[in-house]
């Protein structure tokens, strides 16, 4: 069985090595009780989070009282520190910083080079929007470019794991001057956050992203590529707008026939093959986005779709034979469960063709 993140990122011996650091630039660190402190009985049961929050409380213990002094060990063990631990420096910030923003937030910009400060500076947006995008305005200008990436990744209205900020998903007027800064960005890290940001906006506001993306088109490579990033969701779900920027023709004249599926009552754990032929009844070449989707059932006999992506090409007129295959093993992120699971075949965000599969 394969190892839980929450083992492998954070073990008692990184804990020890953690501990040891911090005692190079804070010699009254006490560093046998820190680790037997935070590796207590219940840490092995811990997950992920917990973990970090847990290690947060027991360094507030063995670090000095006074806010600002304990920053200073913070940052300075910067250039020692990677991996998840990495992660604590700027939890502490988010919990025992909240009356200290004159302090917390530049130390939030210089703990993200170790790791990442994007979970901390949520609960400071939440706290004043206004204020907190200041700062990430002005990481966005920063010469390193992990404070860049910081500055979007940061103020994700949907970012995964992170504490939800709602003001941003209703209104992200505040995050575009970012973006804007960075849809050009020479790192990749940094313009991958960017599309990641527009994604997540998209699915509040699909209109605003849909004019922002036709803006950026063929400004350059980079933004092209950050625009169909961006608009992953909005392709998926078939939006026409977005089907129309990409180039994806009208799938009027695109039909499926003759879907067949290799085995109708596959069991968890099991592959299955499904084919089809495509039959572009056009004058000319389409590009053409070809995916499906499974409604999975999931645990209270309800169904949830996962759209899948199969291939996205010109393609000529004329029939064409495609074969998938799917697996239906268990994952970390997707567990299966017997019953009904009905198979779409989608073109250009239009279901032409479905069938069902009876999961045991």
């Amino acid at each position: 069985m394969p190892e839980k993140l929450k083992d492998i990122l954070f073990p008692p011996n990184k804990v020890k090595l953690f501990a040891t650091v911090l005692k190079e630039v804070y010699p009254e660190f006490n560093t046998e009780k820190f680790s037997n402190s935070v590796c207590d009985s219940n840490w092995a049961e811990r997950e992920l989070k917990e973990k970090m929050r847990h290690t947060t409380l027991c360094l507030f213990q063995f670090l000095p009282k006074n806010f600002a002094k304990t920053v200073e060990i913070l940052k300075a063990i910067v250039p020692k520190v990677t991996g998840f631990e990495s992660i604590v420096l700027p939890d502490y910030v988010e919990v025992y910083g909240q009356e200290h923003w004159d302090i917390s937030l530049p130390a939030l910009g210089a703990l993200t080079k170790c790791g990442t400060s994007e979970f901390a500076i949520r609960s400071f947006l939440n706290k004043d929007l206004k204020a907190a995008m200041k700062f990430m305005n002005r990481w966005a200008d920063d010469k390193d470019f992990k404070v860049r990436r910081f500055a979007s990744e940061g103020c994700r209205p949907r970012l995964p794991w992170g504490l939800g900020v709602p003001a941003l998903k209703k209104d992200p007027s505040l995050v575009l001057p970012i973006l804007e800064k960075l849809k050009n960005d020479p790192e990749e890290f940094v313009r991958k956050s960017v599309a990641n940001n527009l994604n997540d906006i998209s699915k509040d506001h699909p209109v605003l992203v849909l004019d922002i993306c036709e803006r950026w088109q063929g400004t350059s490579k980079n933004t092209d590529w950050i625009i169909k990033h961006a608009c992953r969701t909005l392709l998926k779900q078939g939006n026409k707008r977005a089907m129309l920027l990409f180039g994806f023709a009208n799938p009027e004249k695109m039909q499926i026939e003759n879907l067949e599926i290799s085995n109708r009552s596959p069991k968890i754990g099991e592959e299955i093959n499904f084919s089809f032929n495509l039959n572009l009844k056009t004058d000319k070449k389409q590009k053409v986005r070809l995916e499906y989707i499974f409604h999975f059932v999931k645990s209270l006999g309800k169904t949830s779709p996962k759209v899948f992506q199969m291939k996205e090409l010109e393609m000529e007129p004329g029939l064409h034979s495609i074969v998938k295959k799917h697996s239906f093993k268990n994952l970390s992120t997707r567990k299966h469960y017997p019953g009904k699971h009905k198979l779409e075949i989608v073109v250009n965000g239009i279901v032409k063709a479905s069938d069902t599969i009876k999961l045991t």
